[in-house]
C-alpha cells in the first residue's frame, strides 16, 4: 500500500497511530465497558497496546492489507477505525472501530466512519463493507444502519470473549448503497 492515507472531517483527524499514542489506547482498551462487545478482553497492560499498536502497522503489509485510524479530536486519541481483511479480488473487506466511553453521543464515530467509507470506496474501489456486530450492542447496530448497512445474518458462536462463545450479526454495505458525500479531505 502507498503512503498512510491522513484524512480530515469537521471536528476529527484519522490518523496513523504512533507509538506515542499507546497510553490512550490503552486508556480505551481496559475500560470494560468500551470494550464489552468489541470482541477481545479487556486490556490489563500498556505493552498490550503498544503491540496492538504495532499490529495495526503492519496490517498495511499484508498480503491482503489493513488500515487502522487513530481519531484525534482537539489533540486526543478518542478511538480507532478500520478496514481490514481486504480482498481485492472480491473488493470487499471487514471494518472495525471502537470509542472512548467519554466521546459517545456526539456523533464522533459516524463521522469517522463516514470518511472512512468515502475513502474506501474511491481509493481502495470496494464494492461491499461487513460488520460484525454483537446482537446487542444497539449502538453500533443503529450507527450501521444510518450509514446503510444491512443485516445479512446471524453467525452463531463465531465469536470468543469474557470466556463464553458470542454470537454476531453480519452486516454489510454494497458501494451502490452508499451515498458518497465528499465528507472527506486526503492528506
Amino acid at each position: 500500500m502507498s503512503a498512510f492515507p491522513t484524512l480530515y472531517t469537521e471536528r476529527l483527524l484519522l490518523r496513523e497511530l504512533v507509538a506515542s499514542d499507546a497510553p490512550a489506547l490503552f486508556s480505551i482498551y481496559r475500560d470494560a465497558e468500551a470494550m464489552q462487545w468489541f470482541g477481545v478482553d479487556p486490556m490489563t497492560d500498556l505493552l498490550q497496546a503498544q503491540a496492538l499498536i504495532e499490529t495495526f502497522a503492519q496490517w498495511r503489509t499484508q498480503a491482503n492489507p489493513g488500515t487502522r485510524w487513530g481519531l484525534e479530536c482537539d489533540g486526543q486519541l478518542l478511538g480507532t477505525c478500520g478496514f481490514f481483511k481486504w480482498n481485492r479480488g472480491w473488493s470487499s473487506c471487514s471494518l472495525a472501530c471502537e470509542l472512548a466511553t467519554k466521546a459517545r453521543g456526539r456523533g464522533l464515530m459516524g463521522e469517522a466512519l463516514r470518511a472512512m467509507l468515502d475513502w474506501g470506496f474511491a481509493e481502495m474501489q470496494l464494492h461491499r463493507v461487513e460488520a460484525l456486530v454483537h446482537p446487542q450492542n444497539h449502538s453500533s447496530l443503529a450507527l450501521l444502519g444510518r450509514l446503510g448497512f444491512g443485516k445479512e445474518g446471524t453467525l452463531r458462536g463465531a465469536g470468543f470473549w469474557a470466556s463464553q462463545r458470542q454470537d454476531l450479526h453480519i452486516l454489510a454495505l454494497l458501494a451502490h448503497d452508499y451515498p458518497t458525500a465528499s465528507t472527506v479531505i486526503s492528506g
